[in-house]
C-alpha cells in the first residue's frame, strides 16, 4: 500500500484536492481516501489555511517513477515553485511505500517529517490508524499520541 499526502492553500482548494485524486487514480487503484481537513501553515508562516487529505493506492509503479509522476501531476495542476513550505496549488508527498525504507538523494520514504505533522497524522489515522511506521516501529495512532505538533486540524464539512 502506498500512502500519499495532499495539501493545497491556493485557489479553489476543494477542486485542487479533487483534481489531484483524479490524477492519482491514473497511477493505480485508489484503496482509501480520507476526509478533507483544514489547518494553518505548519511552519507558522502567515498564509492562507491549508486543506489536506491522505490517499491510499495500490500501484506497481516503483518509488522513483512514482515521485516523478507525482511531480508531473503537481505541474499539470498548476503548482509553481516558490519557497520551502510556501503557498501551493497542490503538494503531493509520498508518506509510505509498501512499508519500505528508502533514503536516496531526492527521495526519502517514509516521509521524514510525517510523525511531526498533525495535518498528515489525523487524515492518515482516519484510513489506516494501525499502519506501522517501518523506522519508528509505531502505528499512526501511537505517532499521533506522541506528536508535539500544536497546530489545530479541523475536519471539513462532508459537502466540501
Amino acid at each position: 500500500m502506498v500512502y500519499l499526502s495532499l495539501g493545497t492553500n491556493v485557489g479553489d482548494k476543494i477542486t485542487n484536492l479533487k483534481n489531484a485524486v483524479l490524477e492519482i487514480s491514473k497511477l493505480g487503484t485508489i484503496e482509501a481516501i480520507s476526509s478533507k481537513y483544514e489547518s494553518a501553515a505548519w511552519d507558522g508562516s502567515v498564509q492562507e489555511v491549508f486543506y489536506n487529505q491522505v490517499v491510499a493506492i495500490s500501484t506497481s509503479i516503483n518509488p522513483n517513477q512514482l515521485l516523478e509522476d507525482i511531480k508531473n501531476i503537481e505541474k499539470r495542476l498548476g503548482r509553481k515553485e516558490t519557497y520551502r513550505w510556501g503557498p501551493r496549488v497542490i503538494d503531493i508527498d509520498i508518506l509510505f511505500y509498501n512499508g519500505e525504507i528508502i533514503d536516496e538523494p531526492g527521495l526519502t520514504i517514509p516521509h521524514p517529517l510525517l510523525h511531526q505533522r498533525n495535518f498528515v497524522l489525523i487524515p492518515m489515522m482516519e484510513i489506516a490508524s494501525e499502519w506501522m511506521h517501518p523506522k519508528l516501529h509505531k502505528n499512526i495512532e501511537e505517532l499521533y499520541e506522541l506528536s508535539t505538533d500544536s497546530n489545530d486540524v479541523y475536519l471539513l464539512d462532508e459537502d466540501s
